[in-house]
């Protein structure tokens, strides 16, 4: 086996069940991209599920107010 199918098979084994990495859903995974460019996985989660309960599409994300956001972060 090589390096890089050890790497693979490590992580298939190891990774952590994350809700963003079940998805193809491009707001969701953009969601969890600007969340966690501001703070860990640990603590970024029960925002990433406000985020998502409060704006479950872009468009009612879009459609929030920048006042309606921030109540949330």
């Amino acid at each position: 086996m090589n390096f890089q199918n050890e790497i693979l098979n490590w992580y298939q084994h190891n990774k952590r069940t994350l809700p963003w990495r079940d998805t193809t859903d491009a707001y969701v995974i953009w969601l969890s991209e600007i969340i966690l460019q501001q703070t860990r996985v640990e603590q970024g989660l029960p925002y990433f599920h406000r985020f998502l309960e409060a704006y479950p599409t872009v468009a009612d994300f879009a459609n929030a107010s920048e006042t309606q956001i921030l109540k949330l972060w």
